[in-house]
């Protein structure tokens, strides 16, 4: 049961850490919920990596304790780069 309930905080939370960012981001963002949700699961990732690099837990801490607030905030930084980098490579792309 430990391992399906991680799958589904990780859902739970990429999906709220993916709106969060999307809300903080200046302009639109056309994605999906599904997008939206592994945006926020890809941020968690890079914010636990930043995390991890000035001195945090990094990505055990987020993996280990997906529901803290600074975790929450590692999220939403690492999902605001990952949409930044995502609208790059569509502008590019058109």
């Amino acid at each position: 049961m430990g391992l399906l309930w991680a799958i589904i905080s990780w859902i739970i939370i990429g999906a709220i850490v993916g709106l969060i960012a999307r809300a903080i981001m200046p302009g639109s963002q056309p994605m999906s919920f599904l997008h939206t949700a592994v945006l926020g699961v890809i941020g968690a990732v890079v914010g636990g990596f930043i995390g991890g690099l000035i001195g945090g837990k990094g990505i055990e801490g987020v993996m280990n304790d997906p529901w803290s607030l600074s975790t929450i905030v590692l999220a939403v930084i690492g999902a605001i780069i990952v949409m930044v980098l995502a609208g790059m490579a569509n502008r590019n792309k058109n």
